[in-house]
């Protein structure tokens, strides 16, 4: 069983900064997600934003919510994309 998640940053270009209960902090794109009906809410403006953490995943105030088992195992590691990127 992957880590629960404690705090969520919505990210510009539909992408999210993840904190899990280990401490680790994983980037998230959730864009592959909006092809699908149930995640097409979150293009509408401000919606995206309104991300937030509920019994240790990310939620929207639609109930529209992700795996945290999603979030841990296809996140990048955030040190990672960090170092990556130079």
């Amino acid at each position: 069983m992957n880590p629960d998640v404690v705090d969520v940053i919505p990210l510009a270009n539909y992408c999210l900064l993840v904190t899990f209960k280990t401490g680790e902090r994983k980037s998230f794109d959730v864009k592959p997600y909006l092809q699908y009906p149930a995640f097409q809410k979150l293009t509408k403006p401000g919606f995206f934003e309104k991300a937030h953490v509920e019994y240790g995943t990310v939620v929207w105030d639609d109930n529209t919510d992700l795996s945290p088992d999603s979030l841990f195992l296809e996140g990048v590691n955030e040190e990672l994309s960090q170092k990556e990127s130079l």
